[in-house]
């Protein structure tokens, strides 16, 4: 049989394990959040992504406790959480900083919180040697964090917000301190700790690869709302909106007037170019404003003239950035307008097909675009 996936939210049965309910926090007249409403699965690793400003932060420190909404309400497990002070949640925060005692071990460090829970000696002992092995950090146990590397301090503080085995775990941008490469490592190592505990991650991070590395789910944040929650695919492939699509990955966005043909539309963009297909299920009246989303992985470049696609535009390549394995083109419209395309190095430099001003034709299937009416 194959293995179920995990969608607990596609299951009308499965029943949150937390749930924002029209919460809304304001600062004086600053409207942080503005009334919120969706849950967030036991299990799941769940991903609040925006830029700096837009409420994250602000909804990860209601979970916590250090901050109460102003209106609605937010349930742990059926449980209104308001009442409950921070040091009584079955949640657990990592910050961004570590926040590690310097004068004490790791293994002291591990068994803190354990201590000031009154916890036995053998029950502590057992919990910090199972908290080291699961963050692979046996060999540094009786080290004290400046003599371990950022790598290893933020396994550390990630196995003593472990050590309680709480119901939930929030990080608040726990890899921003490590470096490009250390990072793309510990994000594998978080998902693989993830699934071993099976506790529930939310993790709050500007960085669109992080969230989408790691989360079940993505919710991208603008001004205070959630505009779309879904899995990092749906998210990429299927944005509901123009910020989205923008916020996550690489795109081009053309604005034109749509006519509906052949179970999508036709999207006059320039008035000295042909309209360009995308197949789409919007509603959308003739004439209407909309836009047209391309990836650039998916936009092919020729030298020739493809003859078997609808959608095909002549240009110059403007820029090049070769970023090893790829190279993304950035090709000029006679109008102005710049489409991005890339594609993948498999051969040396020195044979590249194309380089600056050379003209090209851009192509792409009629399913490659997303129309989106905002």
């Amino acid at each position: 049989m194959p293995e179920k996936t995990f969608e607990p939210w596609n299951d009308p049965t499965e029943k949150p394990l937390i749930e924002f309910k029209g919460v809304s926090k304001r600062f004086g007249s600053f409207t942080a959040i503005d009334n919120q409403t969706f849950d967030i699965y036991a299990k799941e690793f769940f991903a609040l992504l925006g830029p700096s400003g837009c409420g994250k932060t602000t909804m990860m420190r209601m979970l916590a406790g250090f901050e109460a909404p102003t209106e609605g309400h937010i349930l742990l497990g059926g449980q209104d959480m308001a009442p409950i002070p921070p040091n009584k949640r079955q949640v657990n925060m990592m910050f961004q900083s570590y926040a590690l005692f310097p004068h004490l071990s790791v293994w002291e460090n591990i068994a803190f919180g354990l201590k000031r829970d009154g916890k036995d000696k053998a029950t502590i002992a057992a919990r910090v040697d199972a908290m080291l092995k699961l963050t692979r950090l046996e060999k540094f146990s009786q080290r004290k964090p400046h003599q371990i590397s950022g790598g290893q301090r933020q396994r550390v503080a990630l196995a003593r917000s472990l050590a309680k085995a709480p119901k939930l775990l929030l990080l608040d941008e726990p890899l921003g301190a490590l470096d490009a490469k250390l990072r793309q490592e510990t994000q594998f190592e978080l998902m693989d700790i993830q699934e071993k505990t099976g506790t529930t991650f939310v993790i709050v991070t500007h960085d669109q690869e992080e969230a989408m590395t790691v989360a079940s789910r993505v919710a991208v944040m603008d001004d205070g709302r959630i505009v779309q929650v879904d899995t990092p695919d749906r998210i990429y492939e299927n944005p509901n909106s123009t910020y989205v699509a923008d916020f996550i990955g690489d795109v081009t966005i053309l604005e034109g007037r749509v006519t509906p043909v052949d179970g999508g539309f036709d999207l006059a963009f320039a008035e000295d170019q042909p309209a360009i297909y995308a197949k789409s299920s919007q509603h959308l009246a003739s004439g209407q404003t909309a836009y047209l989303a391309i990836r650039p992985e998916k936009v092919s470049v020729t030298p020739e003239k493809p003859a078997d696609r609808r959608n095909v535009i002549r240009g110059k390549i403007l820029d090049i950035a070769y970023l090893g394995n790829l190279s993304t083109y950035h090709v000029a419209l006679p109008g102005g307008q710049i489409i991005k395309a890339q594609t993948a190095n498999t051969r040396r430099l020195a044979n590249r097909p194309f380089t600056w001003e050379d003209e090209v034709w851009l192509s792409w299937t009629d399913t490659a675009a997303v129309l989106l009416e905002r």
